[in-house]
């Protein structure tokens, strides 16, 4: 790994837009993080959108840290309380190939925003040994344009979030009252970067979609928070329908926070699942908006699908196939 990589990025840590300016190769910034990539897991997974999962399942690799805290967050053991390890770039490489040879539909790289430049020279060395299947970065969207760009010409797949347009409560419960700026102006980037090419791909008589290059943009709907999932929908249909997927997530679940990250304190909408009602009402308002591309999350009442990443399988077992484990390494 090239040195002047580590001194001008991570020496005075400008990446993501909090600018916390610290010496992660002595201190941790805002994500928790110091200057070494850190992983939780590597898995086939099958709960993403149809177009990512396929036949075979996403290859999802989950970093450790977050330019967020968001109060809710489902991944919070390896997003806040830095369950990982560090891993070179020639074992990430391993991992890439180990999926790839697993019959892997893509690498899903999920929350790396903290370390981009290292993880875009991670992506090049992978390409370089034998990865050739598309590299899909998953994030929050609470990037900056500049950091972005080193991802340009190596990520062909963007799943972005874009969790509020309401500052408040982006202030509230991520920490960060200028996320909606900031992922509106990441998200846009994006789109203008990969153009959409959607294909089909057949496996014993099935024939679905596969994205090998484009952007699908989540909005998680938030319990009682209806006006702002409208205000969300208002701007992607204006600004992302025909140009990429929407994907409206009504998956939110109170999550078991331990006491130094306890959760209780949200205020800004009832913590507990969505309701019936409330479904219905998003079902219409879609309806509405007549979205040239979206996916709708059935509702449910089943919370068994929250990951445990002290598990070797972190998942439930229709959910993912693990490759790879912090503890355990290679399963």
């Amino acid at each position: 790994m090239n040195n002047n990589l580590y001194e001008q990025n991570y020496m005075h840590c400008i990446q993501c837009p909090r600018h916390c300016a610290v010496d992660r190769t002595k201190q941790t910034g805002f994500c928790r993080e110091y200057e070494q990539v850190r992983i939780a897991t590597a898995c086939l997974h099958f709960g993403e959108e149809p177009l990512v999962t396929v036949h075979s399942g996403s290859g999802t690799i989950f970093f450790t840290g977050c330019t967020l805290r968001c109060s809710f967050c489902q991944n919070y053991q390896i997003s806040q309380q830095g369950m990982g390890t560090e891993v070179s770039q020639q074992e990430f490489t391993r991992m890439c190939q180990k999926l790839q040879e697993k019959g892997a539909e893509n690498i899903n790289l999920i929350t790396g925003s903290h370390h981009i430049p290292v993880i875009a020279a991670y992506i090049r060395h992978a390409k370089e040994n034998g990865v050739t299947i598309p590299f899909a970065w998953n994030s929050s969207a609470y990037e900056s344009v500049e950091s972005l760009e080193f991802l340009k010409g190596l990520v062909d797949i963007w799943l972005p979030d874009l969790k509020t347009l309401n500052p408040l409560m982006s202030k509230e419960l991520f920490g960060a009252e200028d996320y909606p700026s900031v992922a509106k102006k990441a998200i846009r980037w994006m789109i203008s970067t990969s153009p959409m090419h959607i294909t089909t791909k057949k496996k014993n008589g099935d024939t679905r979609e596969k994205m090998l290059s484009g952007v699908i943009i989540r909005h998680l709907f938030l319990p009682g928070r209806m006006a702002d999932t409208k205000m969300t929908l208002d701007w992607l249909k204006k600004h992302a329908d025909t140009k990429s997927c929407i994907s409206l997530m009504s998956q939110y679940t109170p999550v078991p926070f331990s006491q130094e990250h306890n959760a209780s304190h949200i205020t800004a909408f009832p913590n507990r699942l969505v309701n019936a009602e409330e479904d219905k009402e998003l079902r219409a308002m879609i309806d509405d908006y007549d979205f040239n591309y979206l996916f709708y999350q059935d509702l449910s009442d089943d919370t068994s699908w929250l990951p445990d990443f002290n598990r070797k399988q972190p998942f439930s077992n229709s959910l993912a196939t693990p490759v790879w484990h912090w503890k355990e390494g290679f399963v």
